[in-house]
């Protein structure tokens, strides 16, 4: 299991229309992907309804998490975290 950690840059964080870009890419990956927050259970970053649940605002922290080798996934979703999808 690999990790990747990025600082989510979304005014309105993973809420409404970031939430649901970044689900869609992370629903795309050919590997399985969760995301996590703080002390929360991870939850499955292709979900929008999971992502909503976590409460992720602009500027928290949110850990990623897919198996070994998958380093060029979770790279490009952090790109997409640490992208300003609001606008």
């Amino acid at each position: 299991m690999i990790t990747r950690t990025a600082v989510v840059a979304a005014e309105t964080g993973l809420h409404a229309r970031p939430a649901a870009l970044f689900a869609k890419a992370a629903a795309e990956s050919p590997v399985p992907v969760t995301i996590s927050v703080g002390e929360k259970a991870p939850v499955a970053a292709g979900s929008l309804l999971q992502l909503m649940t976590l409460g992720v605002g602009c500027g928290d922290t949110v850990t990623l998490h897919a198996p070994d080798g998958a380093d060029e996934v979770l790279d490009r979703l952090v790109t997409v975290l640490e992208t300003d999808l609001d606008h």
